[in-house]
């Protein structure tokens, strides 16, 4: 019930808005295939997902030794984007296959 201070009238309101949930996070996932070379997932890794030369190297041997690695986790438009960007420069490389950079989705 409202409250009168000098013939004002209160009104506690309630806030009724529904609060918004964090995007969901999805990783790009670039995987290992015989045909791509290292020079090329490095290159990706440094132009696409902007990692350091050392960075990209040890993403690099993470791919050619375990078959993937997670490139970055971003929110599934920019995912999306960043692993079309990826395989697109991979085709302009002449690599004979494309690079296979996939995006998957990020238990929390």
């Amino acid at each position: 019930m409202p409250k009168h201070n000098n013939d004002t009238v209160i009104d506690k309101k309630v806030d009724t808005e529904k609060k918004l949930e964090k995007p969901k996070k999805f990783a790009c996932v670039i995987h290992n295939d015989n045909y791509s070379t290292m020079q090329t997932v490095v290159d990706i890794l440094q132009k696409v997902f902007h990692k350091s030369p050392e960075e990209a190297e040890h993403l690099m041997l993470e791919v050619h030794m375990h078959g993937k690695t997670i490139a970055g986790i971003y929110t599934f438009e920019v995912a999306e984007t960043k692993a079309y960007e990826g395989i697109h420069m991979a085709r302009t490389q002449k690599e004979p296959e494309p690079l296979n950079i996939t995006v998957e989705p990020v238990e929390v």
